[in-house]
């Protein structure tokens, strides 16, 4: 996580006050159980909400966290600075560290979660806009980076939308997954602390209690959550890569707005180079590179180890600001792009008519031809446009085989390019459900 890279409202997710804070709730909010069960006095559990309004002194923290080597009892130290040593004797009691940091955590991505699907509301609607601004603008579908058949611009961005509509889904499941808490003491057998704390935490915390969770929650749930962040990267780089295709220059069907005063290349003052979209398949690379980390937490020794846990200090904040930053580039880039529908159609009839080779084999097949002699009348004339730029409607009129089966009226009537757009209302109900 660096600075460039980085929005303010996901950084103080996880940043050390955040964390402190969110260590102090789970303390209180366990005392407040554990006097209402009669294990701890009430007054001692009041004492420890002193402390509510208190910023505590990070670096006071980690001085402690120096001679201790332990940053949860650095912590508990810390806090019984401001509450008093007596009245917080009875902190964390029965309970283990990963209680705290586990319980902790997963009220981080929890956050996180909530920004990222705040971040894919503005990216579908971006998406959404331009897709009803460009559902009838006719492009040259591709296939393998080459000519296929038409489609349009909003199909295009439908497209996307439907992509990033489930990953909105898949969000949603891994934030109902990751959103567990577990405070059930030393290999999570309650054996020191009831399960009525536990409830009684997560309740105040928004979170549902691990059915089970040996001493530390487990990271198949962390695993899933981070999995998720990847696929929404590759979606975001899916559609990266599409805007960056169609700036190229013989292609420009499409261009990342270029603001007044931008400049695209120290040495040619003649380039607008797609900067953001190109960025922004560098931060997807970022985000999918904790995944792999993630799965391999998994798999811990026993009821616990730690091995997971220098990894989760750096792939929760990484990923998560990471994506959030990208989510909210991409919803600008594709809410400011300029489409150039004329360099569409001009694209298109760099080979005059050859998008149509499919009707006229399936009409030919239809008038009684045979599939592999109708395949063969409609490429013979086809090579003809991709070698000598002919236009491929004058080259069947002018092949008799081809007249003999379908007649002039027959040929013409298959270069109506409203045939290929006659059902994108259909589509779009299914993806925008209007």
């Amino acid at each position: 996580m660096i600075p460039r890279y980085a929005r303010p409202d996901m950084v103080a997710v996880w940043s050390p006050e955040t964390k402190f804070r969110i260590w102090f709730e789970i303390e209180a909010h366990a005392c407040d159980a554990q006097a209402k069960l009669g294990v701890i006095p009430q007054e001692n559990a009041d004492a420890v909400w002193k402390a509510k309004d208190v910023e505590f002194d990070v670096a006071r923290i980690d001085e402690i966290e120096a001679v201790t080597k332990h940053d949860v009892i650095a912590f508990l130290t810390h806090l019984a600075e401001h509450v008093g040593s007596e009245e917080a004797r009875f902190v964390h009691q029965g309970m283990t560290s990963s209680d705290v940091l586990d319980t902790c955590l997963n009220v981080q991505l929890v956050r996180a979660a909530d920004i990222l699907l705040a971040d894919l509301d503005k990216v579908l609607a971006a998406l959404k806009k331009r897709a009803y601004e460009h559902k009838d603008t006719l492009r040259v579908g591709r296939s393998h980076g080459i000519h296929a058949e038409p489609t349009t611009m909003g199909l295009t961005f439908a497209r996307f939308y439907a992509e990033m509509d489930r990953n909105k889904a898949r969000l949603r499941q891994a934030r109902e997954e990751i959103a567990t808490g577990a405070i059930s003491g030393a290999v999570g057998t309650f054996a020191n602390i009831d399960p009525a704390v536990e409830e009684h935490v997560c309740e105040q915390l928004g979170l549902t209690p691990e059915p089970i969770s040996t001493q530390v929650i487990p990271r198949d749930r962390h695993a899933m959550f981070f999995a998720t962040l990847g696929v929404i990267a590759s979606s975001i780089e899916n559609i990266a890569v599409e805007i960056r295709h169609m700036q190229r220059t013989e292609v420009l069907e499409g261009a990342e707005f270029f603001s007044m005063g931008q400049k695209g290349s120290s040495a040619m003052p003649h380039k607008k180079n797609p900067v953001l979209t190109e960025n922004l398949t560098g931060l997807a690379r970022l985000v999918r590179m904790t995944v792999i980390p993630a799965m391999e937490n998994v798999a811990l020794w026993h009821e616990r180890d730690i091995s997971h846990s220098s990894v989760e200090r750096g792939i929760g904040p990484d990923a998560t600001v990471t994506l959030d930053f990208a989510l909210n580039r991409l919803a600008g880039v594709v809410d400011k792009m300029l489409i150039f529908p004329e360099n569409m159609l001009d694209n298109m009839n760099k080979f005059p008519g050859l998008v149509m080779s499919q009707r006229v084999l399936l009409a030919l097949t239809q008038a009684g031809v045979s599939r592999e002699d109708a395949y063969s009348m409609v490429q013979r004339n086809a090579l003809k446009v991709w070698e000598e730029r002919v236009d491929f409607q004058e080259q069947l009129l002018a092949d008799a085989e081809v007249i003999a089966a379908l007649g002039v009226d027959g040929i013409n009537e298959k270069f109506d390019m409203g045939y290929h757009t006659k059902h994108v209302d259909t589509i779009f109900a299914r993806v925008f459900k209007d």
